[in-house]
């Protein structure tokens, strides 16, 4: 019944909500844009100045800079723009930003969608493993499992999300297609070269298409790169850079995270999952003050945009208000309540949940 609700709900929202608007598109990207090239151009005034001064522009920047992944989300969607092209456009120019590929990435996210709800098949950015597989661990592979998916590790997993991984991704795909030619063309000399990348796929990146992108994504990052080292000293570049993208990276993934690890969380096997059901107790709701939610572009209704992922985020708050009696019985996390979240990182397969580390004990012990 409820999933039956949901359905006829996902339509309805559809309907009235998925309104793309390019004008509403560009001044949001020009607000995004914008700013962060006018704190990189004061970021040498400001080291001059004072170092608390530069400190309070990294805090602006990370802010900024984790607006602009927000934002190659929605591109990835679709959702921004009305047109397609401004989305693959303004998308890749966040993503060079955010350090991502944008396509690849979005090929990726999508995966996420479509099986939200579904841990047999994904288990979310920390890889939450079933509480069986947790008791068979030794007490130092435990500590391990929870030390790694600790807020505190937040900040080099948004370095290793957005900065190492994309350029190790990059390289190691670059290496794979170079020997998949060189082979093929060795093995069937009459195959044309282009033909013999076609068929390129690795796990990592699935096509040529996805390092094609790959490749546009890396090179336009490093001629920026070196127009900023050249502009305001590598120095100070690198390290503004470095922990800006950093912490917004690490951001990104508590929010993410959150939004789908919380006490009792709906986390279904293969049989009986829902995915509409997954959006309503599987997907909290972030009660974010306002200022947060123009940085964030209102991901905070997260729900919301795993019922529609077409909605723009401009159109998510309207949305939620007019379906709030559908809405009731989404989980809401403050921002206190965030840290303890976080402690939900086993799957209870029987209760079809998430449970927290200390509930297993309390179990095991009775």
């Amino acid at each position: 019944m409820l999933a039956a609700s949901l359905t006829q709900c996902q339509r309805d929202i559809a309907d009235r909500h998925v309104r793309p608007d390019d004008l509403t598109a560009f001044v949001q990207s020009c607000t995004t844009l914008l700013p962060i090239a006018a704190l990189w151009w004061a970021t040498p005034v400001a080291e001059d100045a004072s170092p608390w001064l530069t400190l309070g522009l990294m805090a602006l920047m990370t802010l900024f800079l984790l607006r602009v992944f927000v934002m190659m989300h929605e591109c990835g969607h679709g959702s921004l723009f009305r047109t397609q092209e401004l989305n693959r456009v303004f998308g890749f120019v966040f993503g060079v930003i955010a350090g991502m590929p944008q396509y690849v990435w979005s090929q990726h996210h999508q995966y996420h969608h479509s099986t939200n709800g579904n841990w047999s098949k994904y288990r979310g950015p920390m890889n939450i493993i079933p509480v069986q597989e947790y008791a068979g661990m030794t007490a130092g592979q435990q500590r391990r499992y929870r030390v790694v998916r600790s807020v505190w590790i937040a900040p080099l997993a948004g370095l290793l999300y957005l900065i190492v991984i994309p350029r190790v991704t990059w390289i190691r795909g670059g290496l794979a297609l170079t020997r998949d030619v060189i082979a093929g063309k060795l093995s069937e000399p009459q195959v044309p070269i282009a033909v013999l990348a076609r068929r390129f796929s690795r796990p990592y990146c699935a096509s040529l298409r996805e390092y094609q992108h790959m490749f546009w994504n890396n090179v336009a990052l490093m001629v920026l790169w070196c127009l900023m080292a050249w502009a305001i000293g590598p120095l100070l570049f690198f390290s503004c850079y470095l922990l800006t993208l950093s912490l917004a990276g690490g951001v990104a993934i508590i929010l993410f995270t959150v939004q789908h690890n919380f006490e009792h969380s709906y986390a279904s096997e293969d049989q009986g999952w829902d995915r509409n059901t997954a959006a309503i107790h599987g997907t909290s709701f972030l009660i974010l003050p306002p200022v947060l939610n123009w940085f964030t572009a209102n991901i905070a209704y997260h729900h919301v945009h795993h019922l529609c992922a077409r909605i723009p985020n401009y159109c998510l708050v309207q949305c939620h208000k007019e379906q709030s009696a559908m809405f009731a019985d989404v989980t809401r996390i403050t921002l206190l309540q965030i840290p303890g979240a976080l402690k939900y990182i086993l799957w209870d397969q029987a209760g079809r949940r998430l449970i927290s580390v200390a509930e297993h004990l309390s179990r095991a012990t009775a």
